[in-house]
């Protein structure tokens, strides 16, 4: 599975991959979940896509997306702390430089079918691995979340284990909890699959190659 990061999509390769993460959030948060999410021409996108968020996203070995995840530092403004602050037991988020938040993470396990440890979805596990590896060359060293507990459990079977902030709490139809996870090399190889590679670079290295 080959997993990249897209921020500010420009060429037209990297804005198809966006849409395409669009239309995939939409068929499984709108199709397939049934949230309440606004989804319009068949693209789901809200106000926290506005804010230069750096996209993860597990392409196929067609091309296609069939995993994503929306990284956003934990300093500014995202959805755990404005949408879901009823998941943490203070009610306001303790964010530090060095936390990332990811929202909007959904596989297509219909599309990706292959398998590795334990089971689970080699992509699944490659969307983990890629957010793991981005945020440490990014210089952070957790990752804070809102999710649900069935991915929770994921979490756990892996052996990246999810600390709660708060208990868990039922919000319309899903069982939802929040929680930070370790961004280090040690939780990386755990999760990393065997088909796995990404194209990820160093902020350095990102400057110059513009």
């Amino acid at each position: 599975m080959r997993v990249v990061a897209i921020k500010n999509a420009k060429t037209e390769s990297e804005i198809r991959i966006v849409e395409e993460m669009y239309r995939l959030r939409s068929r499984i948060f709108h199709g397939r979940l049934a949230w309440d999410v606004d989804c319009t021409a068949g693209l789901e996108i809200d106000q926290y896509d506005d804010l230069n968020p750096t996209y993860i996203l597990c392409l196929a070995g067609t091309g296609a997306v069939v995993g994503c995840a929306r990284l956003l530092p934990a300093m500014q403004r995202n959805m755990l702390k404005e949408v879901f602050p009823q998941l943490l037991e203070t009610g306001h988020l303790i964010a530090h430089n060095r936390m990332i938040e990811s929202s909007r993470f959904c596989v297509d396990t219909v599309v990706s079918a292959a398998r590795e440890q334990g089971g689970l979805h080699s992509a699944t596990l490659a969307l983990f691995a890629g957010i793991v590896e981005w945020s440490i060359l990014h210089g952070y060293r957790e990752i804070v979340t809102a999710t649900d507990v069935r991915l929770e459990r994921i979490f756990r079977r892996t052996g990246w284990s999810l600390t709660r902030l708060g208990p868990p709490i039922q919000i319309n139809e899903t069982k939802s909890v929040a929680g930070v996870l370790p961004a280090d090399w040690s939780s990386f190889d755990l999760l990393r699959p065997s088909n796995y590679s990404s194209n990820f670079m160093t902020p350095t290295e990102e400057l110059s190659c513009r």
